[in-house]
């Protein structure tokens, strides 16, 4: 082949990978080296496991603990905090509920210290700040605390870890730290956990399919440095579409997730259409390939 023609398809070749970069990156599709594989399931009750769920460490050989419903004491729902989402729980045994009301101007995150003591933590909402409360993930160091609001966002919120951080207190306002800019739109983020100081693993409710090509995706977040009282920037991939497998047809709901650095284990919860959501709904489980 004369050398020319080399060139020329040598710079043919290079204008198609650039492409093909730019594509991924205005899309926010994986590569595909980011790849988690599904490797099990277990029933989720609609009740006690519809919501949210966070592995354990503190105490050691602790179960899993999973929202719903049916896990709102009385006492708090009976004051308004009537839906809880997601939850997650830092390494040294802080456990954080976020808690949203129908109506009203605040949101509350409810927090149990190591010692089994609980306490409340209310946000008082920002100017343009949405009123719903879908989860929380607590940076690995446990001093600060993503929050995400329902609907299409390009942000989340971040707060001082209520309990773990020494700045907070329950009889004080919960203050709004900073923000993680995103680089392309999400839909209904239902939760979210860290896999590293930086990485945060997404499980969104998408019923549209727009923004990545395909509803309930499992998304990463990048983050340009670790959350704190500055706004960094997240680096937002598709990495998959969530299982959606029921006896019954109809809309699936996909819930809270948990990353469990321990055993390198994904879950994420997805709940059934229709009757099914009591007979198939599942927590599935998933590994990086």
């Amino acid at each position: 082949m004369p050398a020319s023609t080399r060139q020329r398809c040598r710079a043919g070749l290079t204008a198609l990978v650039a492409l093909a970069a730019a594509f991924a990156l205005s899309t926010g599709t994986a590569s595909a080296a980011d790849t988690w594989t599904e490797t099990g399931s277990d029933r989720a009750d609609p009740l006690s496991e519809s919501q949210g769920l966070t592995s354990v460490e503190v105490p050691a050989n602790s179960a899993n603990r999973y929202t719903g419903v049916g896990t709102i004491p009385i006492g708090v729902s009976s004051r308004g905090w009537n839906h809880v989402g997601d939850p997650d729980e830092s390494y040294d045994g802080y456990y954080v509920e976020p808690y949203q009301a129908d109506s009203g101007t605040a949101k509350m995150y409810r927090v149990q210290a190591p010692d089994g003591t609980w306490s409340e933590h209310v946000h008082t909402l920002a100017s343009g700040e949405a009123l719903n409360n879908s989860w929380d993930a607590i940076s690995p160091d446990g001093q600060y605390m993503l929050s995400g609001e329902y609907g299409t966002m390009t942000r989340f919120l971040v707060f001082p870890t209520p309990g773990a951080n020494k700045s907070t207190s329950p009889s004080a306002n919960l203050p709004l730290a900073s923000v993680v800019n995103l680089d392309h739109a999400v839909r209904d983020v239902q939760g979210c956990d860290f896999s590293s100081a930086t990485t945060l693993l997404c499980s969104s409710d998408d019923p549209e399919g727009s923004l990545f090509g395909y509803t309930k995706p499992l998304l990463q977040i990048d983050l340009s440095a670790q959350p704190g009282t500055s706004n960094v920037t997240g680096h937002v991939t598709a990495l998959r579409q969530l299982p959606l497998r029921s006896s019954c047809s109809g809309t699936f709901e996909a819930e809270g997730i948990d990353y469990d650095r321990r055993t390198g284990t994904l879950r994420v919860i997805v709940m059934s259409p229709g009757f099914c959501i009591l007979t198939d709904s599942k927590t599935y489980k998933f590994t990086r390939g």
